[in-house]
């Protein structure tokens, strides 16, 4: 049985759902300031980002049934959010808008399968500072006067913050850089005034551009604090005003009276006009004093006329005071201004200057002298006078040389009516007649003081001669030459070029060279090529590197240097050559021998050599370097029995057939046979051994090495000795009785010879065990051998060291001391080093047995 009703709960919620004989699902209701419940009256801020997870519906049944949540819009509304039916997890899946919506209703709904409750809640949108200021009434234009006073105002801004609290207060400012700015506003009214003290001048600026800045106060926006600004510009005008008197164009004023002038002549034209450019007054002039009635002006031109003859006039300059006033629409006058007009009486100017030369009026002066002459000398082969028949200003003029530089100079400069004109020597070092056998001047007179500026030209031509004023110079301040080395005596080596610039015998140049490494050179003395002296022989071995200097000189002496260097190149003339003809090595398995040649040829790639094996016999078992010419065995060869298994043979010598080539163009190359013994490490290991790997090149430092263990040996067993007998000596008398019973005891401790001083019950001889020695060609074992092991003995003192090479007792191994070189071991008895025992050395433990008894005994009593 269903049935369905509808309940109203208040004015904000409405209650929908669908009952069955259970109760219905309903919604936690946890306040508006709860994340989770039923979404009432909820608040979310509109810079919320979208897909943020903003609030879990949360409700329950009475029965315990799982229920499932929903939410909905009215129809036609935009959909701002979305909640997942299970979990009632609501996210926000549009972007929010305070100032376009800030209120929400929203549908939400809580089921349990069979029963239904819909609520219509209300969320709030609140405001976060994402609305910049906007301006109402700007930009804009506004006109002042230009007398408006100081302080006052003439315009107010008016802006539109939409957000709430302090992000929709609005404070303004102006943005300017000018310090010297008129205006002013008012931060919190928007008020714009002329500062105080300031003025506008429409006749400096006629128009200001002011640019305002309203700032709002700041708020929360995406988790910081914002502060938005909008700027506008407000253009102001200045408006013209009668405040500025009239202004003299054109001034000063200069007027001038000359000897034809006569009576109604007009001598100057003043001009002014109203200061105040948008409603200008008109101007009248008048001549206030300095004009001695022989002057009068039109008022309303502005014109100046002469009344008088100039001969009549009494004064050569007049100072005339002009008075320009405005006149204002009821013809009374304003404001006005004077300038003065300096009017001269002039004679005329109708003679221009003139030049002269000894036979009357000339424009061209010709001299010919040397090249160089000294600073500050007259040329006194031009006669030249300059004169200007006018009188007064009009006969005053300048003079001016114009030429190549700085050479020359006029004297005077200034001249008054006439002057006899003298041209000095400035730049003595630039009238090089190397650079230019012909100079040319301009010489110029010109008015300085006259309307016309009348001027006046002469040519002046100096021909130079020539001094032998130049030394040779060399193209180059060195020259590098190379010739092949064995080039036959005369050969050509390089050429030298030197020029002198100065004409005829001085321009000729002889070229010799001199120097420490100019004996098998020569030179021509004319051309300037060098050569290698007919008998010299060059070669670069011998020495690779000349240098000399050449000189060239002119007829009159004058010379300059430039340095040879000269290098003879090597040629490949050499063949390598080996340090001996037939080598004999001995290698130790693990350790390579060497073989070296040498190419006398003095540089790179000739006297690089490489190293190549030819021919092996009877087996190719090695592997050559081919730059040090290091011979090793092939990487697989490890131990002399599969040399044995290679030859099939114990004892084998092997002639290797080494090739040394070098690098030159055409490639020499020499061969030799390298014969050598294959061995096999000795039994030696430890340092020692080590030691004797490393100084397989320096034999005298093995020999050095077993001197000194041997003096250490004698010193030690000298002090032995001594302390030996210094005891037997204090000893009381039974204690010889007490050694020989003690020596016949048969509970006497075997030694071994490993460790002397640890009991041993294997044997009742002293004994010392030794590995075999593997054999070998030559009687020599290496000491680091690998896989074979030598215990010395130990006594009380050192080790006696391997006894040196040639002096082992028969039945014994006998030492080889291998060396990096490998060097040429004997091969005066060949033997195999492989045995099973040596013999202990009869005498050595004889002594160590009386010496250890010795001890024994005397620590016993």
């Amino acid at each position: 049985m269903f049935s369905t009703s509808i309940l109203s709960r208040g004015p904000e919620v409405a209650l929908l759902f669908t009952a069955q004989s259970d109760y219905a699902p309903y919604f936690y209701d946890n306040g508006p300031h709860s994340n989770n419940g039923n979404l009432a009256l909820f608040s979310l801020s509109e810079d919320t980002p979208k897909g943020t997870q903003i609030y879990v519906l949360n409700g329950t049944d009475p029965e315990g049934q799982p229920v499932r949540y929903g939410l909905s819009f009215d129809p036609g509304s935009k959909e701002y959010f979305r909640v997942d039916p299970k979990s009632g997890v609501v996210t926000l899946i549009e972007e929010l808008d305070r100032e376009e919506q800030d209120e929400l209703e929203v549908l939400v709904s809580i089921s349990d399968g069979l029963n239904k409750v819909v609520e219509k809640v209300r969320v709030f949108v609140m405001d976060a500072n994402d609305e910049r200021p906007q301006f109402q009434n700007m930009p804009s234009i506004v006109d002042v006067p230009e007398n408006t006073p100081s302080g006052s105002s003439i315009y107010k801004v008016q802006t539109v913050d939409r957000d709430t609290g302090s992000g929709g207060s609005v404070t303004y400012f102006l943005q300017s850089n000018d310090p010297n700015s008129k205006f002013a506003i008012d931060r919190h009214s928007g008020v714009l005034r002329i500062k105080p003290g300031e003025n506008l001048d429409y006749e400096r600026s006629r128009t200001h551009f002011v640019t305002v800045v309203a700032k709002d106060g700041g708020g929360n926006y995406n988790g910081r604090v914002q502060v938005m600004s909008s700027s506008a510009t407000l253009t102001i005008n200045v408006i013209d005003s009668q405040d500025s008197p009239p202004v003299f164009v054109g001034t000063p004023y200069f007027g001038y009276v000359y000897e034809v002038s006569s009576p109604g002549s007009e001598i100057f034209t003043v001009f002014a006009k109203d200061g105040d450019m948008e409603n200008p007054n008109p101007v009248v002039y008048s001549i206030e004093s300095g004009s001695d009635g022989v002057f009068g002006i039109n008022k309303t031109s502005g014109c100046i006329t002469l009344f008088a003859y100039p001969a009549h006039l009494r004064r050569e300059i007049f100072n005339i005071k002009v008075k320009a006033s405005e006149v204002n629409a009821e013809g009374n006058l304003m404001d006005f201004s004077v300038t003065t007009v300096t009017i001269r009486v002039v004679d005329l100017n109708n003679h221009p200057p003139t030049f002269y030369g000894e036979s009357g009026p000339q424009n061209m002066f010709e001299l010919t002298m040397y090249e160089h002459p000294p600073e500050g000398e007259i040329l006194r082969g031009l006669k030249i006078t300059v004169n200007d028949s006018d009188q007064g200003a009009n006969a005053k003029f300048n003079l001016r040389l114009v030429g190549p530089g700085r050479m020359l100079r006029v004297v005077p400069q200034t001249v008054l009516n006439e002057a006899q004109v003298t041209i000095l020597v400035e730049d003595s070092a630039a009238i090089d007649y190397e650079k230019s056998q012909s100079l040319t001047f301009k010489l110029l007179a010109v008015e300085i003081d006259t309307p016309e500026r009348f001027s006046a030209t002469a040519d002046i031509v100096i021909n130079l001669l020539d001094t032998n004023d130049n030394a040779p110079k060399f193209s180059s301040d060195f020259y590098i030459a190379r010739i092949p080395e064995n080039s036959p005596g005369g050969s050509n080596v390089v050429s030298v070029t030197a020029t002198d610039p100065d004409s005829g015998l001085w321009g000729i140049v002889k070229y010799s060279i001199y120097g420490s490494g100019s004996d098998l050179f020569l030179i021509q003395s004319d051309s300037g090529i060098i050569y290698t002296q007919p008998w010299a022989s060059l070669d670069a071995e011998v020495k690779s590197k000349y240098n000399f200097y050449v000189k060239a000189e002119d007829t009159e002496g004058k010379y300059s240097l430039a340095e040879v260097f000269v290098t003879v190149l090597d040629l490949n003339d050499h063949s390598p050559e080996f340090n001996e003809n037939s080598l004999e090595k001995t290698m130790v398995i693990g350790a390579p021998v060497k073989v070296e040649a040498v190419d006398d040829d003095a540089e790179e790639p000739n006297n690089v050599i490489e190293y190549s094996i030819m021919k092996v016999e009877p087996d190719n078992i090695f592997d050559i370097n081919a730059e040090t010419g290091e011979i090793k065995l092939k990487p697989y060869i490890k131990s002399m029995d599969i040399v044995q298994n290679i030859t099939n043979q114990k004892e084998c010598t092997w002639s290797v057939v080494v090739q040394a080539r070098d690098r030159g163009s055409p490639s020499f190359s020499t061969t030799t046979v390298v014969k050598i013994d294959i061995t096999e490490a000795t039994q030696l290991r430890g340092p020692l051994a080590s030691f004797l790997m490393q100084s397989r090149e320096n034999p005298m430092q093995i020999l050095g090495l077993i001197s000194g263990v041997i003096i250490v040996m004698v010193v030690v067993t000298v002090l032995i000795s001594t302390v030996m007998f210094m005891r037997t000596k204090h000893s009381n008398k039974i204690l010889p009785s007490r050694r020989i019973i003690r020596r016949r005891a048969k509970h006497r401790k075997q030694w071994n010879f490993q460790n002397p001083f640890k009991p041993q019950n294997n044997g009742e001889n002293f004994m010392m065990k030794e590995s075999e020695v593997p054999l070998a060609e030559n009687i020599n074992c290496n000491n680091n051998s690998v896989g074979t092991r030598w215990s010395p003995p130990a006594p009380p003192r050192a080790p006696l060291p391997p006894p040196l090479p040639g002096h082992s007792r028969s039945g014994e191994c006998l030492w080889a001391v291998p060396t990096v070189s490998a060097s040429v071991a004997s091969k005066s008895k060949k033997r195999s080093c492989r045995h099973k025992e040596n013999p202990i050395n009869t005498a050595l433990v004889s002594e160590l047995k009386l010496k250890l008894e010795q001890k024994k005994m005397t620590n016993r009593y």
